[in-house]
């Protein structure tokens, strides 16, 4: 699977010590003028909207950002020095990255209530435009809260009619389990009598003629006569290839770890090819000759073939009865040899495991 960068976002981060909800790049809080915290987890902003300036996008890929070893000050991931103290950046704490935050929020922000004044503002806003006060991560995140509260719940007639479905469906489950491990408990060892046995056996003819096929067109063998062909799924691939349609996900949103966030989309390529009807000369059954009976004498049908013609599959079958206490068991000979040894009215010694199926015979002794 193919994964398509879309673009790039500004992250968030909330100040440890206010709250404050301050964009993802920013290296001080807008409330209280703290750092970011080395160990800042970035989230979310309310709406998310493709970066467009160059600049901006740059700093976007160029990687997490790094600590200067020496004073702790934060450095883009290009950085060689630290912007603060001149030290080399070899050896810093380097920003953890790849982590997925969410779908990609492309609808309008819920509005946020000012925790301080009440006063409703927009969802993207930071601080509230009466007083000026902080709009944390909190006051956004009771926002939603109240509206999944507010959602109509199912009727109580309807949760009731699910739990006693549920239950149904549970009871049914374990009954069907207790059979299976009454039925299951073990084979059984019976003596059994060859009560009866049947054989059957068959020759295919065939005949040399057009036969109807269908393939993919690279398949259709030389000389054949090709038919209508379609357009059809074959199946998919990673990259994009010729006569192929791009499938793609849900965009969502990776941290980079610099306060930015990639957007991309997992995608696959569905591959579409020519399925085509043929005619082809193949030999084809044109008759099937047969024989059976209940002793234990097989024979193959005398087959008596025309011009053109020649001897196809063959096909042979050996079924014993066994009686026993218990019932009638059927056994299937794997060839004629095993077959003759089950003369009627001999016993033998059978296991039956806990489904009815025979598995295993052997002579009584």
């Amino acid at each position: 699977m193919a994964k398509k960068t879309l673009g790039h976002v500004k992250l968030e981060w909330a100040c440890p010590r206010c709250a404050t909800r301050n964009p993802g790049p920013q290296k001080f809080c807008n409330g209280c003028g703290g750092p970011q915290p080395a160990e800042v987890q970035f989230t979310q902003a309310p709406e998310e909207k493709l970066l467009t300036d160059p600049a901006e996008i740059a700093l976007a890929k160029a990687g997490p950002d790094i600590h200067c070893p020496f004073c702790a000050a934060r450095n883009a991931g290009t950085a060689k020095f630290c912007g603060a103290c001149g030290g080399k950046l070899e050896g810093g704490q380097v920003r953890r990255a790849g982590q997925i935050v969410g779908a990609l929020r492309t609808g309008p922000a819920s509005p946020v209530r000012c925790p301080s004044c009440g006063t409703e503002n927009p969802g993207t806003a930071q601080r509230c435009g009466n007083c000026g006060a902080a709009l944390t991560a909190e006051a956004a995140q009771k926002v939603e809260a109240s509206a999944k509260a507010a959602a109509p719940a199912p009727p109580a007639c309807r949760s009731r009619a699910l739990l006693l479905g549920l239950g149904a469906l549970i009871l049914i489950g374990c009954l069907i389990v207790g059979l299976f491990l009454m039925r299951g408990g073990g084979t059984q060892t019976a003596s059994a009598v060859v009560q009866d046995v049947y054989w059957s056996r068959s020759v295919a003819v065939e005949t040399l003629g057009l036969v109807e096929a269908e393939d993919w067109y690279e398949n259709i063998p030389g000389g054949a006569q090709l038919g209508d062909c379609r357009n059809e799924y074959r199946g998919t691939s990673d990259q994009p290839v010729a006569n192929s349609v791009e499938v793609c996900g849900t965009p969502y949103t990776v941290d980079t770890g610099g306060g930015y966030g990639e957007v991309v989309q997992d995608c696959v390529y569905e591959v579409y090819d020519d399925w085509c009807e043929y005619l082809v000369e193949d030999w084809q059954v044109v008759d099937t000759l047969s024989a059976s009976g209940y002793d234990l004498n097989p024979y193959w049908p005398s087959a008596s073939l025309a011009g053109g013609q020649r001897q196809g599959q063959a096909e042979e079958q050996f079924t014993v009865v066994f009686a026993t206490d218990d019932g009638r068991y059927e056994y299937q000979a794997q060839d004629a040899d095993e077959f003759s040894m089950f003369a009627i009215g001999s016993t033998w010694e059978i296991e039956v495991d806990g489904s009815g199926n025979l598995t295993s015979i052997s002579p009584a002794p």
